[in-house]
């Protein structure tokens, strides 16, 4: 009997699952999983610096995966497509993330591995919640379901949100990661509130399917005069413009928390000052990362033929984030909070890129995000050097004279912050003139003046840094009492790595920044990576 019953259930069609393609993403995920359950079995001392070894090496083995599906992805018989019935795409834009993302993963585990044994925080927890994070924004820059976004966004936030109370025995630790948490659950209800009106709207959360129902740019409804009734306004049929718009904009809110633009900026530098200076190398490098991936693949891919309506609001939100950016930072006097200021400067570049909306645009905000995640996280590398044990010295005084005491690490400081003011022959320079350049050519010039003239103002604050690590006098030896490692001469194995690796990239990008250009061209991507059939080379997946 229950065999006929049985029998007689209509079977549930599932989509086929391409493993290769998602090797990257589970990489990390298994690989988190695995490191936990084998730290909770083992009771034997584990030796130094493990777990930060086994991070890097699943990073690498993500990135290693990564290679085949970019040569595939760039195979003109070939291309982009999907997997898991299209929800996630493969193209150059998801892949290009992953070599980012895996970058910021491997600065920010070798420089957790002094600092947790500095701090006596030994343990796995930080490098498994760092992959765990890394592993949802990769969902991020693969998503091509608004559903798959948000679900990717929640696994990088809730394992941040963790992240910054890591430092147990500080308070202010605990109370960054408590201000975070609260407004990073409102900005989430935004964006699911925004993806329940872009639903109604259009009928499909898939970003193709909201692609089709919006149109090319210059279609038929495109743009808003202005003359929407109030019974559209108010909810008449299913796909009115205006209901579409308050969607639209409420997924602005969402991402604009995330990636720090004005005004949604206030966490930042609360957060950044008081979280563990390695876990605030990963959120301004591979969080913002995640974030802009998410706010380039669903505005310009979705509702590019909505662009004309949207680039207004990312316009004045591109010029409040540079500006308030540029000049908080400057009148501040704790290290962190001015990086935290100047990474709200540097979003603001990038939204240049946004506004563009464009495959030059587009280029140039990936060209941006990769020079910035390395020049970014060295910086924030020497400040877990500088900060000593508690993490608390990181004032502009905490770094004078530091050219006297460590000339190596005050020279790569040096090296770090010139490339965020946009010197030559630093990678920020090239990063900061594509950007320029992007905004000019989408007729958004005096977009790039007031960019330029927040660069010049925020060069400023890292000026001062410099002048104090040059021209400040270095404390006496009784100061020096207490301090970390690195006025005793040593500098950690791991953080040393990271920084070298940091500097180099940041080094050789700025003489030869032609290969990054092109890669990140290459990632551009030119349309909805709507999903092949995961067999390869199938016919497109229909969005529901």
């Amino acid at each position: 009997m229950l065999a006929a019953m049985l029998a007689q259930i209509e079977r549930i069609d599932t989509p086929s699952v391409d493993w290769g393609a998602l090797a990257p993403l589970l990489a990390l995920m298994v690989g988190a999983a695995l490191m936990l359950l084998v730290d909770g079995l083992v009771t034997a001392k584990v030796p130094r610096g493990l777990y930060a070894g086994v991070t890097v090496a699943l990073a690498l083995g993500s990135m290693g995966a990564a290679v085949p599906l970019w040569r595939e992805v760039q195979d003109a018989d070939r291309g982009p497509f999907g997997v898991l019935a299209g929800a996630i795409g493969i193209d150059g834009f998801s892949v290009f993330f992953i070599f980012v993302i895996g970058a910021a993963v491997i600065l920010s585990a070798l420089l957790a591995d002094g600092y947790l044994r500095r701090e006596g925080l030994e343990g796995v927890e930080l490098y498994v919640l760092i992959l765990l994070s890394a592993s949802g924004g990769l969902i991020m820059a693969a998503a091509n379901d608004l559903i798959v976004t948000f679900l990717g966004l929640e696994i990088l936030s809730i394992a941040v949100y963790v992240l910054a109370a890591m430092h147990r025995r500080r308070r202010g630790s605990q109370e960054a990661a408590l201000k975070y948490f609260v407004l990073g659950a409102f900005s989430s209800a935004f964006f699911l509130y925004g993806i329940a009106l872009v639903y109604g709207a259009t009928g499909t959360t898939r970003l193709d399917g909201i692609a089709a129902y919006v149109g090319p740019a210059g279609s038929g409804g495109a743009t808003f005069s202005g003359d929407v009734s109030p019974s559209q306004i108010l909810g008449g049929a299913a796909g009115t413009p205006a209901l579409l718009l308050a969607g639209l904009a409420l997924l602005l809110v969402g991402f604009g928390f995330k990636v720090a633009a004005v005004p949604f900026h206030s966490w930042t530098p609360d957060v950044y000052q008081g979280s563990p200076s390695p876990v605030v190398a990963f959120m301004a490098s591979g969080v913002k990362a995640a974030g802009f991936a998410g706010l380039l693949r669903v505005f310009l891919e979705a509702f590019g033929g909505y662009r004309d309506d949207w680039r207004p609001f990312v316009y004045v939100l591109a010029v409040a984030t540079l500006v308030v950016g540029a000049v908080l930072a400057a009148v501040q006097t704790d290290v962190k909070r001015m990086l935290a200021y100047s990474s709200i400067n540097h979003a603001g570049f990038v939204l240049l890129g946004v506004q563009a909306a464009s495959d030059r645009g587009t280029s140039a905000a990936l060209f941006y995000l990769a020079a910035y995640t390395f020049m970014v996280a060295g910086s924030f590398g020497i400040v877990t050097l500088v900060s000593r044990r508690g993490d608390g010295a990181t004032t502009v005084e905490d770094f004078r004279g530091l050219a006297r005491r460590q000339p190596a690490v005050a020279l790569t400081f040096t090296l770090f912050l010139l490339a965020q003011a946009g010197v030559p022959l630093t990678s920020g320079f090239f990063a900061k003139f594509e950007v320029l350049q992007a905004a000019v050519d989408a007729d958004a010039a005096w977009l790039a003046v007031v960019a330029m003239v927040t660069a010049v103002i925020a060069a400023f604050l890292y000026l001062r840094i410099i002048g104090a690590m040059y021209l400040g006098d270095a404390p006496a030896e009784g100061e020096a009492d207490g301090r970390a490692d690195l006025d005793r001469g040593r500098v950690p194995l791991g953080a040393g790595i990271a920084l070298v690796i940091a500097a180099a990239f940041t080094l050789v990008v700025g003489l030869f920044p032609e290969p990054l250009a092109q890669t990140a061209d290459d990632a551009t991507p030119d349309a909805v990576a709507t999903g092949r059939d995961p067999a390869r080379g199938g016919e497109p997946v229909a969005a529901p």
